[in-house]
């Protein structure tokens, strides 16, 4: 038994967010130094009110949602000067508590499943619960754990295979997803988990919360496809956005074709970094001023992890100092530009990060979004109430 995707209801949350041309997200910066390698001054902050402030804007300048990621991490983050992501905030509660100060955008945590002793009647009951909290506007990017190094930290000995951690979250969504939409106790015997005679209320009022998956890996696609609405994607080629170009359209095309398979259909979406100024000339002094501080410490650091991750594996050590799994750099006329190759290129929506979040969000406001909707890539959202 499967539940409906919150996507099938004309009124959910998720239905309002598809209708737009180019999905708009932000990737909140809930770790210290954000998403950039770099000691060049700037506001950007891990706090939770700094974050809210920065979706309290987001949602205000009509973005349909803000994602968090999840890591676990030693004393000295990925080191280097600035002990990068030191200071971690989690995401599964931080932007579960954000629909508390919003009304409109979605909020997408992540969670590492196999991490501990969860069992799926934990996460369906919390799920469902934040789903009537959020008025349906919470989303679960549930994820496996590639990093050995955080598996340690919950003492598993070993590292379950890349494959199998798919089949175990396969699992687990399935009783999940037999969870809410039962109305009879449910009893599941299989190979990871097992229940007796478990329930779940509230029901999801739109079938279910809005799932997530981010992946590149055949097995990683063969699931999304399968159970998530949104499918973060990464670009095989680097950061560099006419090497990203060149990839991603057949990797679009592989997404939508194991999709169709299934009968089902995704929203792809990628996470550009985005440097914007006025002019050409003012937005690559920026982002000369952003590589020319590198803390290439904490580069080396966080590429050093022992993990099987199948994504990034093209990235070059430099373009990790600003962070993204693309870049985009210039003004407002060629961000616009950048963001129309890449909806042609199958890409359906961008969760967007800065270097210094909160002014340069503002500005991307107040320089780009008036050309996005030019462009028919947005249409305006009324604001929040």
């Amino acid at each position: 038994m499967s539940t409906q995707s919150p996507a099938a209801f004309p009124d959910s949350p998720l239905s309002r967010a598809l209708s737009q041309p180019l999905m708009l997200g932000l990737f909140l910066p809930i770790q210290s130094g954000g998403w950039s390698m770099s000691t060049l001054p700037r506001t950007t902050d891990w706090s939770f009110d700094y974050n809210a402030r920065l979706t309290r804007k987001a949602e205000d300048l009509g973005f349909d949602l803000v994602f968090g990621l999840a890591q676990w991490l030693g004393k000295d983050g990925h080191g280097g000067v600035t002990r990068y992501r030191r200071e971690s905030l989690d995401s599964f509660i931080t932007i579960a508590s954000l629909a508390a100060v919003t009304s409109r955008i979605l909020l997408v945590s992540t969670l590492h499943i196999l991490y501990g002793n969860w069992h799926p009647l934990h996460l369906a009951k919390f799920g469902a619960t934040l789903d009537h909290i959020s008025g349906g506007r919470w989303g679960l990017n549930m994820v496996t754990g590639h990093s050995i190094d955080e598996a340690e930290m919950f003492g598993r000995v070993g590292h379950f295979e890349h494959d199998q951690r798919y089949e175990m979250a396969s699992e687990f969504i399935d009783v999940m997803q037999q969870l809410w939409s039962s109305e009879d106790n449910l009893t599941f015997d299989g190979e990871w988990y097992r229940t007796r005679n478990a329930f779940v209320s509230p029901k999801p009022r739109f079938g279910r919360p809005v799932l997530v998956n981010a992946t590149s890996s055949p097995a990683g696609i063969a699931y999304a496809a399968k159970y998530s609405d949104l499918i973060f994607i990464t670009s095989s080629a680097g950061a560099q956005i006419d090497a990203a170009l060149e990839v991603l359209p057949a990797h679009t095309a592989q997404v939508r074709a194991a999709a169709e398979a299934e009968r089902r259909t995704v929203r792809t979406l990628i996470n550009p970094t985005i440097v914007c100024r006025p002019t050409e000339k003012e937005a690559l002094a920026y982002y000369d001023a952003i590589v020319s501080h590198a803390d290439f410490g904490a580069v080396d650091g966080f590429t050093g992890r022992r993990s099987d991750a199948k994504a990034w594996k093209g990235h070059q050590r430099e373009q990790r100092v600003l962070g993204g799994n693309i870049q985009i750099i210039g003004s407002p006329e060629r961000v616009v530009d950048d963001l129309l190759r890449l909806k042609a290129a199958g890409i359906d929506g961008v969760q967007l990060t800065f270097f210094d979040f909160e002014p340069d969000l503002a500005y991307f406001g107040e320089a780009v979004l008036p050309l996005l909707e030019q462009a028919g890539l947005r249409v305006r959202v009324p604001a929040a109430g």
